[in-house]
């Protein structure tokens, strides 16, 4: 009976979105509290959302990656970071900026060192935010002193660990405190400065930089959703933004002003919101685009 057959395939789709529930955190507007100073957050290829938690400001050891899990419980799942920071994923694998070091995750959040502070060509003042290319690369930024003294730089990670200088503050002034960071592709990374607010975009060739647009304040977070607009958080102001690169010419646009610190933001799965880390208030906010 037609009848019949619709009900069965109700039921079959209903048994699928039940199953994938108990992976994946299902996008809906909502907020979750009981975090410690989040950092950044990341979209896993599982579905589940990672956020990394500073803890207690000048106590290594007691930062972590928190998982969030269907229901919105809030899950350690790897611990022991000093400071960790900026995330990025390849192929199962987690990466987190953690202080002066690249640190590596696997998929039972067991960690190993992918670059530690000796590995770097200069000493690393402060690893911020991460970004990966197709090949698996990591570009890191070091966003060094935060004390108008500038110092910056950044630095690219191969898969196996070796660590090269991209470009630093002394080769280009342009290159301040560095902090959020965007693969854009064919030699193209996107360089948000925390001290002067200024986008940017790097030749990763031959670190010359072209600005692209400014006033986002403390710059910390970008992402893009497929379309190509992109979105800038603003942790000083505690602001989102959003900008269309396509437009030549395009100004940024405030998008939200309702958060302290907005720290590295990300696009849910689905692209329908805004992920952003609240570090002053503890919360991951689910922003609607």
């Amino acid at each position: 009976m037609p009848h019949a057959r619709v009900n069965l395939q109700h039921l079959i789709a209903a048994l699928a979105l039940l199953t994938a529930g108990s992976l994946v955190v299902a996008d809906e507007p909502r907020t979750v509290h009981g975090l410690t100073s989040p950092e950044s957050v990341l979209v896993g290829a599982d579905g589940r959302i990672y956020v990394s938690e500073i803890g207690g400001f000048g106590k290594d050891g007691d930062g972590r990656i928190a998982v969030i899990d269907a229901t919105g419980k809030l899950m350690p799942f790897a611990t022991g970071l000093d400071d960790p920071k900026g995330l990025a994923a390849h192929k199962g694998w987690l990466y987190v900026a953690d202080k002066t070091r690249v640190v590596k995750i696997d998929r039972q959040g067991r960690t190993s060192v992918l670059a530690q502070a000796s590995n770097f060509p200069q000493p690393p003042r402060l690893l911020n935010d991460l970004s990966a290319d197709d090949d698996g690369n990591l570009y890191v930024s070091d966003t060094g002193d935060l004390q108008g003294g500038g110092k910056g730089a950044i630095f690219r990670i191969t898969p196996q660990g070796k660590v090269t200088l991209l470009v630093s503050e002394a080769q280009n002034p342009a290159i301040k405190n560095p902090n959020g960071l965007l693969w854009e592709g064919k030699d193209r990374l996107l360089v948000l400065d925390f001290a002067t607010g200024e986008l940017l975009r790097l030749n990763t060739k031959t670190g010359a930089t072209d600005k692209l647009a400014d006033g986002f304040g403390g710059g910390d977070g970008l992402a893009r959703d497929k379309a190509g607009v992109l979105f800038i958080s603003d942790w000083t102001g505690g602001r989102v933004f959003k900008l269309d690169l396509r437009q030549p010419g395009a100004k940024p646009q405030p998008y939200a002003q309702t958060f302290q610190s907005a720290a590295d933001i990300t696009l849910s799965r689905d692209e329908r919101f805004i992920l952003v880390p609240d570090m002053k208030a503890g919360t991951l906010v689910w922003l609607p685009k």
